[in-house]
């Protein structure tokens, strides 16, 4: 078992935790290779997609279906 962040559970009923067809600001606690990072949902962590924002860790996103879209805080 590792000491790092957990993953939160997979998404059920085409509904996604950072989804539900609409953005949900969620704070980076690390930035993964290939523009991929691990979000703090405040219920889990999940991996996102920052390849469309320049962000690090500690700065609140909006994510939409896994993608950040805009960073709110930096």
């Amino acid at each position: 078992m590792s000491d790092g962040p957990q993953l939160a559970p997979v998404c059920h009923d085409d509904v996604c935790i950072t989804c539900s067809d609409q953005a949900i600001p969620v704070v980076l606690v690390e930035l993964l290779a290939n523009d991929l990072a691990l979000a703090d949902t405040g219920s889990g962590v999940e991996e996102v997609s920052v390849a469309f924002v320049d962000a690090g860790v500690g700065d609140t996103v909006l994510v939409h279906a896994r993608e950040a879209i805009a960073v709110v805080t930096t």
